[in-house]
């Protein structure tokens, strides 16, 4: 039986999912999380006028670079390679944080609400710019407010959809 904490409930309570049955459902919540991600980006782009980053499609080619594989084609061939291959990069990121948001549901991990969808962001965070950064693409660090907030806002969206569908899941 789950054990009640302040931040939620440990233990596997009455269910009988398997851990592989979690990591399906974790990469499940992590596929609605990355949409959500995804439609409040596009928002954010779409109100304010903003572009698009290319720090996705550099982070593919430094990885390129660090593992000493070439993408193929030359010119619009690859280059159009490297665009379609950045965007992956977002949506591993994001399906991985929820196969391992199931991974820990499994194990018994069942945060409240708030715990749930902040754990979740910051698994997403640093998923998407954990690379970026030890790679030295870009340095959080020196990030204005309002490029903190258009990169936040959307991760917590992320954090709150993965949570919820997880804990809807659990409840199914």
């Amino acid at each position: 039986m789950a054990k009640k904490t302040p931040l939620g409930a440990i233990g596997k309570g009455r269910r009988g999912i398997s851990t592989g049955g979690w990591l399906v459902r974790g990469a499940a919540a992590g596929a609605a999380g990355t949409t959500v991600l995804n439609t409040v980006t596009y928002l954010d782009m779409a109100v304010r006028g903003r572009g698009t980053s290319d720090t996705p499609e550099q982070t593919v080619e430094a990885l390129a670079d660090k593992a000493h594989v070439g993408i193929p084609g030359q010119g619009d061939t690859r280059d159009n390679r490297v665009a379609g291959l950045g965007p992956l990069t977002g949506i591993v990121a994001g399906v991985g944080v929820g196969v391992l948001a199931g991974l820990a549901r499994a194990a018994g991990f069942r945060p409240n609400p708030v715990v749930g969808g902040l754990v979740a962001t910051v698994g997403a965070l640093v998923g998407a710019n954990g690379p970026m950064a030890a790679l030295g693409i870009s340095d959080p660090r020196t990030w204005s407010t309002t490029d903190w907030a258009a990169d936040v806002v959307p991760h917590l969206a992320y954090g709150f959809a993965t949570h919820s569908t997880l804990a809807a899941l659990d409840r199914a």
